[in-house]
């Protein structure tokens, strides 16, 4: 069993990056920051979801952490596409 304290402090971690993330999301000065920062939200949540499923016992949660993982990757591949086919830039 692992330490209420180490989980606790680990979700204190988590909030506390993912607020300044959605501060960097809303703030971003081009296109690309707030992309990144949204990539960066889906995988602190990822995170959360992980630190709750160890803290509960459920491994079923780590299926939904992966599968978050994973479409927020695709999210960003998606993106990329966007931007080399001619989108738009904030350069």
């Amino acid at each position: 069993m692992i330490n209420p304290l180490v989980i606790n402090i680990t979700y204190l971690m988590l909030t506390s990056a993912l607020l300044l993330s959605f501060v960097r999301l809303a703030k971003g000065p081009s296109l690309p920051d707030r992309v990144v920062a949204l990539e960066l939200v889906a995988t602190i949540v990822a995170g959360i979801v992980g630190t709750h499923a160890i803290d509960t016992g459920v491994a079923s949660f780590l299926d939904i952490a992966i599968v978050l993982a994973l479409t927020a990757f695709l999210a960003a591949i998606g993106f990329a596409r966007f931007l080399e086919r001619g989108g738009p830039r904030d350069d």
